[in-house]
């Protein structure tokens, strides 16, 4: 019995005129998959893997900022989870999508298992610039990853890019309104600036006809490398000169 198809999209024709839902295939009883069709496949089996890093990277971020507090493990869950899904919440509310930790166990999974793990470990396994690091990749992963699904929903390109930051940027904005921490876009060092690098350079490359694939690890790389730069020469971007 051939497999069914589930289609992106509550509906079709109100899509029809931008561009056709796309449709992935998918086996009985088996959830949705995280990525949007255009790069579950891309590149090869590793899309997903970087999609479940990404998750992973926020959700610790959130974690870690409930544990430097020294709060409970239901707290440290809890920041765990909203940093993790916090964006692709806000992104697929926003472009009429299902929400996709709502339909795929892997998400909360994931941000469960990551606050467990930091909750058992100590703070010394923590420290230093390894997060950062990580947290690059799944800035520019993630930039990449909402862009994409906002493409196959049909929302024109500059929207798409900016659901592309949305995707990237809001859990982290929402952890640090939790925490009590200035938030990461009050802040002049190059962060959101990276996410709509990565992802406004993915659709415009789309935009030009060039394939998902290279596109998509072109754009990510230089999300990745402007994040990289700013981590390690302390870039930031000048501050409003035109008070007083």
């Amino acid at each position: 019995m051939p497999a069914p198809i589930l289609r992106w999209g509550p509906s079709v024709r109100r899509h029809r005129r931008r561009q056709p839902a796309l449709a992935c295939v998918a086996k009985p009883g088996y959830p949705l998959p995280m990525l949007p069709p255009d790069l579950s496949h891309v590149p090869l089996a590793i899309g997903p893997w970087l999609d479940l890093l990404g998750l992973a990277v926020f959700a610790a971020s959130g974690a870690l900022a409930a544990a430097k507090q020294g709060q409970t493990i239901v707290t440290m869950t809890f920041f765990a989870l909203v940093t993790g899904v916090g964006g692709g919440t806000v992104r697929d509310l926003m472009i009429g999508a299902p929400v996709f930790w709502v339909h795929d166990s892997r998400a909360p999974s994931v941000c469960l298992i990551i606050a467990l793990v930091i909750w058992m470990t100590p703070e010394r396994w923590w420290r230093g610039q390894a997060l950062a690091w990580f947290d690059a990749l799944g800035l520019a992963a993630y930039a990449i990853f909402g862009s994409a699904k906002a493409l196959t929903f049909g929302i024109p390109p500059v929207p798409a890019a900016l659901m592309g930051v949305v995707t990237a940027c809001v859990g982290g904005i929402i952890r640090d309104v939790l925490a009590g921490e200035p938030s990461i876009i009050m802040r002049p060092e190059i962060y959101v600036t990276a996410a709509a690098l990565a992802a406004s350079l993915y659709v415009g490359l789309i935009s030009l006809g060039v394939p998902v694939a290279p596109a998509a690890i072109i754009a990510a790389l230089a999300g990745f490398a402007l994040r990289a730069a700013a981590i390690g020469w302390k870039l930031a971007l000048p501050s409003y000169r035109g008070r007083g």
